[in-house]
C-alpha cells in the first residue's frame, strides 16, 4: 500500500505540473503555427495518442504495439504464403497498406504504424541490400575501408553531453563549432550520398493511403532507424551480437566512423520529414543497438547524431512528435531524455516509476513485458494496470516493452487493447483511494 502511495503522489504531481515542453513550445512563436498538412488534411481534433504524446491531458492511455503487424497474426501468414518476399511486402505500396491496417481492422490501436523496416531507406542513399529468410538483413559491400570524400566546415560539427542540474539528471547535448578545416573521409564513404527520395515513392504513397483509411481514428506512424544503428549494419554487413567491426572502427577510424554517422544522421532526418509530409502524425526512431554501448560511448557515437536528426526534424515540424526508443536502455534515459524527443520508449527491464522519476516531464512510452501476452487474462491485466498507474495521468503512450512475439496469441492481443480502452484515469484514482481507506475489522 505504501507503494500505491508514493506512486499515486507522483501521478497527481505530474497532473497537477505544467508540461515542460508546453512550456517551451509557447515561446516558440509563430514558428509553431506553421505545420504541414498531409494529403488526407489535418483533422480539427487530433488523435488521443499525438495528444497524448504531447503531454496533453487525456483521459486514458493511448495503446499502440511495436511489431502489431507481423507473424503472429493469422492474416499475416496468409499475406505472406502468396507474397514470400519480405521486400515485396515492405516495398509495395499496397501490400503495406494492407498489412499496416491488418492489426486496426482486427483490434483498434491509437496507433496504426507504417509496415515497414529500419533498412528500407538505404537504396535511396547508395546501399543495396537483401533480407535472407535465415540469416536476416545482408550488405554485400559493408563500408570498411575508404575512397577520398570531403566535408565542407559548414557541415562539421562536435556535440558536448552536459547535465542540467543535480536534480533530475536531465541534461542536452550542446553543438560546438567545428573545426574549419575539411577532411578526408576516404574510400568507400563516397557511395552513401545524400537521400534520392524518388527511390521510396512508395513509403509516402502508403502513408496517406493510410491517412485516408484510419482517418481520425487512431494516428498513422511513421519510423525511421537511428544513425548508430543502421551504421551497425553498414559496418558489419548484417545483424551481429558482439559489432566488433564497428566498435574497432571507432578506435582505429573515428573520422570514417563519424563521416558515415553524420550522412545517415542528415539522410534519416530528411527520411523523417518526408513520412511527416506525406501522412504520418508522430514518427519513432529505434536506436535498436544503442543499447550495447556504454554511456561513454552512446555520448560520442548515438546521441549527438540522434540530437542533430531530431534538432533537423523539429525545425521543420515542431509540433509532430518524435519518439526515441533503444531496447537496454535503461542505464541511458537522462540522455535519451536529452536529444530533444518528445516520448523515451522504455523496454520492460525499466520501472515505470523508476523512469518516470529520472525523466521528469518528458513524455514515456511502454512498458510492459512482451511474454505477459503468452499468460492468462488476469496476469495481462495486473501488469497494464500496474504500468498505467506507475505512468501516471498524463504524457503516457501503453505499449509492451519490445515488439509483439511470434507465436503470441491473438485473442491476448486483443485483450491488452480493449483494457486500454475500457481503464480510464478516473478510474485507476478511484482504485488508489480505496486502497488508501483502512481495511475493516
Amino acid at each position: 500500500m505504501m507503494q500505491t502511495q508514493r506512486l499515486a503522489g507522483a501521478s497527481q504531481q505530474r497532473a497537477a505540473r505544467p508540461s515542460a515542453r508546453s512550456s517551451r513550445s509557447s515561446s516558440d512563436g509563430p514558428r509553431r503555427a506553421v505545420v504541414v498538412r498531409a494529403a488526407a488534411g489535418a483533422d480539427a481534433a487530433e488523435p488521443l495518442l499525438v495528444r497524448a504524446a504531447r503531454g496533453e491531458a487525456v483521459d486514458r492511455a493511448p495503446c499502440w504495439m511495436m511489431r502489431q503487424a507481423g507473424r503472429y497474426q493469422a492474416a499475416y501468414r496468409e499475406l505472406a504464403l502468396k507474397h514470400p518476399s519480405f521486400r515485396a511486402r515492405s516495398e509495395t505500396t499496397e501490400l503495406i497498406v494492407d498489412i499496416s491496417l491488418q492489426p486496426f481492422r482486427s483490434f483498434r490501436p491509437d496507433g496504426v504504424i507504417l509496415f515497414s523496416d529500419i533498412l528500407t531507406p538505404l537504396p535511396g542513399i547508395g546501399i543495396p541490400f537483401e533480407i535472407d529468410d535465415n540469416k536476416g538483413p545482408l550488405i554485400d559491400n559493408p563500408i570498411r575501408s575508404m575512397e577520398q570524400a570531403s566535408t565542407p566546415p559548414a557541415a562539421r560539427r562536435s556535440w558536448r553531453w552536459e547535465r542540467a542540474g543535480r536534480g533530475r539528471g536531465l541534461g542536452r547535448f550542446h553543438q560546438q563549432p567545428g573545426s574549419g578545416a575539411w577532411e578526408r573521409l576516404g574510400t568507400g564513404l563516397s557511395q552513401l550520398h545524400a537521400l534520392d527520395l524518388s527511390k521510396l515513392t512508395f513509403v509516402g504513397d502508403a502513408l496517406g493511403q493510410l491517412r485516408a483509411e484510419v482517418g481520425g481514428a487512431a494516428a498513422v506512424l511513421g519510423f525511421v532507424g537511428s544513425p548508430w544503428t543502421l551504421a551497425t549494419y553498414l559496418v558489419e554487413g548484417a545483424s551481429s551480437s558482439l559489432y566488433k567491426t564497428i566498435k574497432s572502427m571507432a578506435y582505429s577510424n573515428p573520422a570514417l566512423l563519424d563521416g558515415m554517422l553524420s550522412r545517415l544522421a542528415d539522410a534519416m532526418a530528411e527520411y523523417m520529414c518526408y513520412q511527416i509530409e506525406a501522412g504520418a502524425q508522430a514518427v519513432q526512431v529505434f536506436d535498436s543497438w544503442g543499447g550495447q554501448l556504454p554511456p561513454r560511448d552512446w555520448d560520442r557515437w548515438s546521441g549527438p547524431y540522434l540530437t542533430r536528426m531530431i534538432a533537423t526534424v523539429k525545425a521543420r515540424h515542431p509540433r509532430v512528435p518524435l519518439t526515441l526508443y533503444a531496447n537496454g536502455s535503461g542505464g541511458l534515459l537522462e540522455r535519451m531524455g536529452g536529444t530533444g524527443a518528445d516520448v523515451i520508449g522504455l523496454d520492460w527491464t525499466v520501472d515505470m516509476a523508476d523512469a518516470r522519476r529520472r525523466l521528469g516531464d518528458v513524455s514515456v512510452q511502454g512498458n510492459v513485458d512482451p511474454t505477459v501476452l503468452f499468460a492468462e487474462r488476469g496476469a495481462i491485466e495486473a501488469a497494464v494496470r500496474d504500468c498505467l498507474l506507475k505512468a501516471g495521468p498524463r504524457g503516457h503512450i501503453l505499449n509492451l516493452g519490445h515488439g509483439v512475439l511470434v507465436g503470441t496469441p491473438e485473442e491476448a492481443v486483443a485483450h491488452m487493447f480493449e483494457l486500454s480502452k475500457t481503464i480510464k484515469y478516473a478510474d485507476l484514482a478511484e482504485q488508489v483511494r480505496q486502497a488508501k481507506q483502512p481495511a475493516l475489522v
